[in-house]
This record gives C-alpha cells, structure tokens and sequence, in this order.
C-alpha cells in the first residue's frame, strides 16, 4: 500500500528544513531508500504500474 501524498510532502518538508534523511526514516518508520526514492522524482505522487508479470503459469497447473 503506498504513502500518502501528505505524508510523503510531510517527509520531504522535514529534510528540506535541515533533518537527516537517516534520523527521519527512523522518525517516521520508513526506509531510507524510499525518502531517497521521493527526492529523486519530479512529483510526490504515486506511479501506477503498467502491467506485472504471471509468476505461474496456470495451464501448466
């Protein structure tokens, strides 16, 4: 389930006004990798994947 586009602005704001990006995902109990992730994209709002691919092939089955 994604974060919501608030909480996500509320991220950002934090690091933006001089917090650590360590010290808010321990804060906020999200990975840092995903702050990262947030600051690197143009817009803070989720993507959509296109298509996932069938990990079984259910005629096989």
């Amino acid at each position: 389930m994604p974060y919501s586009l608030d909480f996500r602005q509320k991220v950002i704001n934090f690091i933006e006004n001089g917090g650590t990006i360590t010290k808010e995902a321990h804060t906020f109990g999200i990975g840092r990798a995903s702050i990262y992730r947030w600051l690197s994209r143009p817009k803070l709002s989720a993507t959509k994947v296109k298509s996932r691919k069938i990990k079984l092939d259910w005629k096989e089955l």
